[in-house]
Formats: structure tokens, C-alpha cells, sequence
């Protein structure tokens, strides 16, 4: 069964009846739906949802925004139960994808996460639980 005869199955039964320019007028705006995301560049979006798919990162961005301020690597350490390099990697993955901003202070590195993280954790807190 080709998309064309599933479209106009669906649009039969929600109306009643249908022919070929009904199939014509929803695919049109199916397609307007496409080109509007299509031109957006979501890339950015995409990177920033995988990194935070990741427990360590996860913990991480959810622990500074907890903190409301910068926290140093030190800080961040003893309550992340990961190796060093494994902070260290999910702290570069995180400033990559714009979730954590960085700034050196001679051998310290402090990390703050970023009003993006802070409004996807939020978006997350909100909708948790609905269906």
C-alpha cells in the first residue's frame, strides 16, 4: 500500500469522503511541516540532547545547575563516582555541545552550566511523569 492510499484511508475516515486534491491539500502541508524544520539548523539541538544522554554528563550538568554558581573540577570530583579522565572527558563533551562554560583561573578549571542546560533540565522537571 503506497502513502498516497494510506493518506486517503485516513482522510476518508475523519471525513467521510476524499479524493485526489484532499490528498493534495494534506500532503502540501506535510510538506510546509518538513521545510520549516528542514531550514532550522537543529544540528546544535541534536548534539546538546545526545550528550546529555549520557549518565556521567548527566549527573554533571545536573549538578552544577543544582549548585546555581561555578564549581571546580575538585568539587565536582569527589561526588561524580567516575575517574578523573572520565570527568574530564564528559566536562569537554559538555562545553562542546554548549551545556557548561569553562573558565581557567591559573591550574583550576571551573565549570557553570549554561542557561541551555539549565532550560532543558528545566523543560525535563516539568514535563516528568506526563504521557
Amino acid at each position: 500500500m503506497s502513502e498516497t492510499e494510506r493518506i486517503e484511508r485516513l482522510i476518508t475516515e475523519e471525513s467521510g469522503e476524499c479524493c485526489a486534491a484532499d490528498v493534495e491539500e494534506r500532503l502540501d502541508t506535510l510538506r510546509e511541516y518538513r521545510s520549516s524544520v528542514a531550514g532550522d539548523d537543529y544540528t546544535g539541538d541534536l548534539n546538546a540532547l545526545k550528550t546529555l544522554g549520557d549518565d556521567t554528563r548527566y549527573e554533571i550538568v545536573r549538578l552544577l545547575t543544582a549548585a546555581g554558581r561555578e564549581l571546580c573540577v575538585c568539587e565536582i570530583d569527589p561526588v561524580v563516582d567516575v575517574s578523573d579522565s572520565a570527568i574530564s572527558h564528559a566536562l569537554s563533551d559538555l562545553r562542546e555541545a554548549g551545556l557548561v562554560t569553562r573558565r581557567k583561573d591559573g591550574t583550576w578549571r571551573y565549570y557553570e552550566a549554561t542557561e541551555r542546560a539549565e532550560a532543558l533540565l528545566a523543560a525535563l522537571d516539568d514535563t516528568r511523569g506526563e504521557r
